[in-house]
C-alpha cells in the first residue's frame, strides 16, 4: 500500500428525497437554486381562511398542512410546504384570480404599506420532524393612478401572485420600498429560513 495514499472516509449515508410540495413555478425556480434534486407534488390544501383568521397565522397553518399532505403521499422524503398572504392592516388578500380582482387590489394597495407573511414549514413523516418558519415582508406601495395600475396588470398579469404584483419583474416599479431580512421571501419562498430548516431536517446542503 501507498503510505502517503489517503486513508479512503467512510461512506456517507444517503440523504432523504426531497419534495416541494407547491405547484408554483415560482418556489419551484428558488428551490433549484440550492443545487439539490427534488420532485414536486400538488398538495391539494383548501386554502380557504377560517372565520377571523389573522393573515400571518394562516400562513402558517397553511404552509404545514401542505407540507404535511404532501409527507402523507412521501413519508420517507423530507417535504417542503409554503404559503404566502398579503397582510393590509391585518385582512388577509389572496391571489386575486383575474384582472378585475386585481384591480381591486392595487387600487386598495396604493400608498400603504402591506406585510407579506410568507410561511415555510418542512416535514418528514418518517423522522417525526416537522417545523415553520416565518419571513415578513413589509413593501410600500407608490400612491398609483389608475392608469398605471391598468398598464402594469396589462402588461404582467400576476394574477397568480398574492398582492397581484410580482417585485422581481415590472412589479417592482410599483414600489417605493421594501423591508425584509430574507431576501427570496417577496418571491415565495425564504431561502435562508428554508436552508435552514432543511439542514435541521438532515439534509446536507453544502
Amino acid at each position: 500500500m501507498n503510505p502517503s495514499a489517503p486513508t479512503p472516509s467512510p461512506s456517507t449515508p444517503a440523504q432523504r428525497p426531497l419534495v416541494l410540495g407547491s405547484t408554483s413555478r415560482y418556489r419551484r425556480e428558488l428551490l433549484q437554486r440550492l443545487n439539490l434534486p427534488f420532485e414536486v407534488a400538488s398538495p391539494d390544501v383548501d386554502e380557504t381562511p377560517l372565520p377571523g383568521e389573522a393573515p400571518i397565522d394562516l400562513a402558517q397553518r397553511l404552509a404545514l398542512a401542505k407540507a404535511q399532505a404532501v409527507a402523507r403521499q412521501f413519508p420517507q422524503a423530507v417535504v417542503i410546504g409554503s404559503d404566502q398572504v398579503a397582510d393590509l392592516a391585518g385582512e388577509p388578500l389572496g391571489k386575486p384570480g383575474n384582472h378585475e380582482r386585481a384591480v381591486t387590489q392595487l387600487r386598495r394597495m396604493r400608498g400603504q404599506t402591506v406585510v407579506f407573511q410568507t410561511a415555510v414549514a418542512v416535514v418528514c413523516q418518517d423522522s417525526g420532524f416537522a417545523q415553520t418558519e416565518l419571513a415578513q415582508v413589509k413593501v410600500k406601495f407608490r400612491d398609483l393612478s389608475d392608469a398605471e395600475i391598468e398598464h402594469y396588470l396589462r402588461t404582467e398579469q400576476p394574477y397568480d401572485c398574492a398582492g397581484s404584483a410580482k417585485s422581481e419583474g415590472l412589479g417592482i416599479a410599483l414600489l417605493s420600498a421594501i423591508e425584509n431580512d430574507d431576501p427570496t421571501a417577496l418571491v415565495g419562498l425564504p431561502l435562508i429560513r428554508t436552508c435552514s430548516l432543511l439542514q435541521a431536517a438532515g439534509l446536507r446542503l453544502l
